[in-house]
């Protein structure tokens, strides 16, 4: 049933769609390329720090003791001791726990942006079921986490077997090394393999955020049902606007029916566009647009003025600010007086030679 469902679903989510996933804490993205990003700009500040980290903690630690053996064994004595200690190392590895914390944020800021959804944390039934559990176990998804699991592993081991190969003339050298020496082996050893396996994991991260993507995109997919749906909800149902166009259509020539053959004259531009125009004297102080057309009701207007009488007369630039500047009962601007007075002359005229 679901594959069937998800068959179905072909047509590219909406924005819509995707604000409303967005909103419930539904985007693409990669939890390893936040690790990965994590561990590789941890690897770069120890990389860069170790000595001042080691030659800090070893004196440090050398200060410390000589306090612990010069104190008197009183628990009043060695707790000041202590606590001193535990502030001083605690803030030389404050930076490690800071850093993670800041990569962490910039990295889903990159990925997604700024995004809140408590949703995310509300308790989800399907995640306490065993059988869902299974499906997805045993899902592609699930594959696929299983398969990156697998290629770490291996990533690893194969980062610190080549290491140890390389590296082992330096690392027997520790057994006949001082003990700051033979630490200051150990750390860089151990910066190798971290950033060797930042680098590696940063490029099964960026894989895996394009995966993700791919994903998220074939998951908000949606089926042709529900793009009507949404259509319907946003710009209102096909069938009632069609109706509303109709009755207003209806209504539009109607009108023109009983405005047109009372027109003084009808203005064309002369195909697409038709307006009628209605100046009595004595009783109107300026020309009004009774009626007025495009297309179909344009050639309507026209059919009706000319079974009736009506003057036609044919002017672009006046049809077209009639039709868009001046709706239908309002007189025309002071700024066509002159134009329209020229024309009705004409119409007079013309009346007259009848």
């Amino acid at each position: 049933m679901a594959d069937q469902q998800a068959q179905e679903r072909t047509e590219k989510a909406t924005p819509r769609k995707i604000q409303e996933t967005r909103r419930l804490g539904q985007v693409a993205k990669s939890a390893d390329l936040n690790s990965a990003l994590i561990l590789l700009f941890v690897a770069f500040f120890l990389l860069v720090t170790k000595e001042f980290y080691l030659n800090s903690l070893g004196r440090f630690l050398t200060g410390y003791f000589e306090q612990f053996l010069s104190a008197k064994a009183n628990e009043l004595d060695l707790l000041p001791i202590f606590q001193g200690l535990f502030l001083q190392v605690f803030l030389l590895f404050l930076p490690f726990l800071i850093i993670p914390v800041v990569i962490a944020f910039g990295a889903n800021l990159l990925q997604v942006g700024f995004l809140f959804a408590p949703g995310v944390l509300a308790p989800k039934g399907e995640r306490l079921n065993p059988v869902s559990g299974l499906q997805r176990m045993f899902s592609l998804r699930g594959l696929v986490e299983l398969t990156k699991t697998i290629f770490k592993i291996v990533v690893a081991g194969g980062i610190t077997y080549l290491l140890i190969k390389n590296q082992l003339p330096s690392l027997i050298k520790i057994f006949h090394c001082s003990a700051a020496g033979s630490a200051l082996v150990i750390v860089n050893f151990g910066t190798r393999i971290l950033l060797y396996g930042a680098l590696a994991y940063l490029i099964l991260a960026v894989a895996d955020y394009f995966y993700q993507r791919y994903e998220h995109q074939k998951s908000i997919r949606m089926t042709k049902q529900e793009m009507k749906e949404e259509l319907r909800q946003t710009e209102g149902d096909p069938l009632v606007k069609a109706q509303i166009r109709r009755r207003q259509r209806s209504l539009a020539l109607n009108r023109i029916q009983q405005e047109v053959p009372r027109a003084t004259v009808v203005i064309t531009n002369p195909v697409h566009l038709a307006i009628a125009l209605l100046y009595v004297e004595q009783e109107m102080e300026a020309p009004m647009v009774t009626a007025k057309g495009a297309g179909e009701l344009a050639g309507q207007i026209k059919k009706i003025a000319q079974e009736n009488n009506v003057p036609i007369v044919e002017h672009k630039e006046l049809a077209r600010f009639l039709y868009y500047q001046v709706e239908v009962t309002e007189k025309i601007p002071v700024v066509l007086y002159q134009m329209v007075a020229e024309i009705l002359a004409h119409v007079y005229r013309l009346k007259k030679k009848v």
